[in-house]
């Protein structure tokens, strides 16, 4: 897959970069770093160390459908924040193979990436969040390589995001709310889970139900 990330490290440098992201700095929670089981560590670590590209595999034509109508309802409303056809559509591609990977809905996959970063790649936040998923530094620790600047690589970032939300869904048996709250450092406040529910109703079919209902506690 093609990345203009690579281009622009290689051209200005980090030092550059590093004043690119901080000017363009997203909002986003202090998410925990917790304890992990070492089984959980385990199956994590090799979940975010496969590498296989997203190629997109169906097994009818109902699915491909299925993800054709997403991704050009998605591409077109996603046209302003990524207007390059090519890139929009790896992206769109990306999110729905880590998303369905990881056994989420696309669309709340978007609706999450709207509220963390704005779409943008190299997005950090004021507590050192990177990214299009806003994924800690500690994470790449845990169950990545070490080396943060990984993740600013999209589909490394995708990954890890959809793992770790996985995981909090896991941890909240399936309460979408509190997982949301987790994921942003903010559980059990309204605020977030909120936007998020609110941006997700953006990247839906209209005619499309959400997959993960979730419940006020």
């Amino acid at each position: 897959m093609k990345s203009g990330g690579c281009s622009v490290l290689m051209r200005w440098g980090w030092a550059s970069v590093a004043s690119l992201m901080l000017a363009h700095a997203a909002w986003a929670g202090a998410q925990a770093e917790e304890p992990l089981a070492d089984a959980v560590r385990t199956a994590l670590s090799a979940a975010a160390a496969q590498s296989a590209p997203p190629m997109l595999v169906f097994a009818d034509q109902t699915q491909k459908y299925e993800f054709d109508r997403w991704a050009d309802a998605a591409g077109l409303r996603l046209k302003k924040r990524k207007p390059d056809e090519q890139l929009r559509r790896e992206f769109l591609q990306t999110v729905w193979y880590e998303s369905k990977r990881a056994g989420l809905d696309p669309s709340l996959v978007l609706g999450l990436i709207q509220v963390e970063s704005g779409f943008r790649k190299y997005a950090i936040s004021s507590v050192g969040a990177r990214g299009y998923m806003q994924i800690m530094p500690f994470w790449s620790r845990l169950i990545g390589t070490g080396d943060p600047a990984s993740l600013f690589h999209m589909q490394t970032n995708l990954r890890f995001g959809c793992i770790i939300l996985r995981h909090y869904l896991d941890r909240e048996r399936g309460n979408l709310y509190l997982a949301l709250g987790r994921y942003n450092g903010s559980r059990g406040r309204p605020e977030y889970p909120n936007a998020v529910f609110a941006a997700v109703r953006q990247w839906r079919l209209p005619d499309v139900q959400p997959q993960i209902v979730a419940f006020r506690p």
